[in-house]
């Protein structure tokens, strides 16, 4: 009919269908023009993108279409190359796209149907400005679709201002989770979530599973901790490179990994055939987040699992997620005794490798409540600054989650005043390091700033 469509399902009911199959019948008539794309659809990630491109590929087997994809991480000439041959079918990311348009590479004065796919996702990473310029660049008269899995007063909004006059189509109840997925939740202390997580991977045993975490630092730190204990698992976050993010999802789809430690550049949109089991590593600080987490498995009516690994500290993230589903989520009480009272040969592996320690060089800080994740759980601000604290000055590394001084109590001995003395350097011939507050050599203090005075205020 050609109307605008506000369509709202469940992850994983097949709304990539929805709109592709229609779209192939529609635009099996008529040609492109050069730079000229026919129809266009938005993705807010690069992989969900990659994986509508692959079905239009698989449902447009016997019908003469041009496809092209536009992502970030890819160089743009063999992109361009296919525009200009002229695409019947685009299929984009918001920020690639406008890269194109504004180097005069495409037009889109041609587009006939639009589509918005994942749009409560591209609210949360803050695409909506560039959306709506995009379409402010395509012709009044065109049809609009507006998927999204869950139907909030914003997202409401943006259909508003997108869509005209539209039909309104759900499937399900608005972010509510599939009934295909069994969810558990584990009680843990923060600092036993790795040894809980491989003990449930032991009892579950999960033909493929993901395992998502907040923050893309975690990501690395989980799958490390995975490697070295014997599992056969891969990390994706938004840090690594296109080619790399692709062929690590590659890898998974294909079985050559049975574990997927990712961040929430993984929660939206991919499907991965028969996938078993989620863990929640980090309860995820976005309510919403948790329906698409665990929506990857459950799909085309198959059945899946979804455990959460609840500290203490993630108690408001939980109640905000149940009051979402509108049900309480159980506790699963047969996933082993908590790490901390486990024996030393309860700690040990079926293969009969003892579990790491519960801190590592690779721990920072797991006791601190999940920060706000960005679009793909980005880290903090201090973390971006290559994890310099807010006064300036470089946060010390921890050996083996310890300082230095309880690590190696013979290395470092106090000297007189405010030396420090490090018998190692002064064997090398080195200047013993000083405090900061007596760069000078004065030990003058200043009235009013006691003990804690800058550098710059003792100098001669």
């Amino acid at each position: 009919m050609g109307r605008d469509i506000l369509g709202c399902a469940q992850t994983g009911t097949g709304k990539t269908a929805s709109f592709t199959l229609p779209m192939i019948d529609i635009l099996a008539a008529g040609r492109a023009k050069a730079r000229m794309p026919r129809s266009l659809i938005l993705c807010p990630t690069r992989e969900l993108a990659a994986q509508v491109a692959d079905n239009f590929v698989k449902y447009g087997k016997y019908n003469q279409l041009n496809m092209a994809l536009l992502i970030g991480g890819v160089a743009f000439a063999e992109q361009e190359k296919k525009l200009d041959r002229g695409v019947d079918v685009l299929i984009a990311t918001p920020g690639r796209l406008l890269d194109h348009f504004e180097r005069g590479r495409i037009l889109m004065t041609d587009v006939k149907v639009l589509v918005i796919d994942e749009a409560d996702r591209m609210l949360d990473m803050g695409f909506i400005p560039d959306v709506e310029r995009i379409v402010g660049l395509l012709p009044r008269i065109r049809q609009t679709l507006f998927f999204s899995a869950t139907l909030s007063k914003e997202i409401r909004k943006l259909a508003d201002a997108f869509l005209i006059n539209p039909r309104e189509i759900t499937v399900a109840a608005a972010s509510s989770a599939a009934e295909t997925v069994s969810q558990w939740r584990v009680d843990v202390n923060a600092k036993d979530k790795r040894d809980a997580l491989r003990s449930l991977i032991d009892s579950e045993k999960p033909a493929n599973a993901i395992i998502f975490c907040n923050r893309k630092r975690d990501v690395g730190i989980v799958h490390r901790s995975l490697k070295k204990s014997g599992y056969n698992a891969v990390e994706l976050h938004g840090d690594m490179s296109q080619p790399d993010r692709m062929k690590t999802l590659q890898r998974f789809k294909d079985g050559d990994a049975d574990l997927l430690c990712a961040s929430d550049v993984a929660a939206r949109g991919l499907d991965i055939a028969g996938l078993s089991h989620v863990f929640n590593f980090d309860v995820p600080t976005n309510a919403e987040d948790y329906v698409h987490r665990i929506g990857r498995t459950g799909r085309a009516g198959k059945e899946g699992r979804a455990f959460t690994l609840v500290s203490p500290e993630d108690g408001k993230y939980i109640q905000a997620i149940i009051k979402l589903i509108g049900k309480d989520i159980p506790v699963f009480k047969n996933a082993g005794k908590p790490a901390a009272k486990q024996t030393e040969s309860e700690r040990t592996g079926s293969a009969g490798t003892k579990a790491e320690p519960a801190a590592t060089e690779e721990v920072v800080s797991e006791n601190v409540a999940p920060a706000k994740a960005d679009a793909d759980g980005a880290e903090s601000s201090d973390e971006k600054r290559g994890g310099r604290s807010s006064n300036g000055r470089k946060k010390p590394r921890s050996r083996g989650g310890r300082d230095r001084e309880r690590a190696y109590p013979g290395e470092r001995t106090p000297g007189p005043g405010n030396v420090t003395e490090f018998p190692a350097q002064e064997a090398r011939g080195r200047k013993p390091r000083r405090d900061r507050d007596d760069d000078s050599g004065n030990n003058e203090k200043i009235v009013g700033l006691g003990d804690h005075v800058p550098a710059f205020l003792l100098r001669k």
